[in-house]
């Protein structure tokens, strides 16, 4: 596959990834942290803060990959 196509689909990924983590973070909060205090906010929010970079760097990491070369 070409670099251009795989940085693409990978920026598209991305996009995606943040925009639905973010929501789903958000609506957990809403639902599970309502009567917490202020320190579980502040740890349920750093924790999902740091997780989504998980599959942001695998993600990135095939982005970078260079191709496989054609006669292997």
């Amino acid at each position: 596959m070409p670099v251009r196509v795989k940085k693409l689909i990978g920026t598209v990924l991305l996009v995606l990834l943040v925009t639905v983590y973010a929501i789903v973070a958000t609506m957990v909060a809403v639902a599970q942290l309502s009567q917490s205090g202020p320190v579980v906010h502040l740890a349920f929010f750093f924790l999902s803060g740091l997780l989504w970079v998980l599959p942001a760097m695998w993600i990135i990491k095939w982005m970078v990959k260079p191709p496989k070369a054609a006669g292997r």
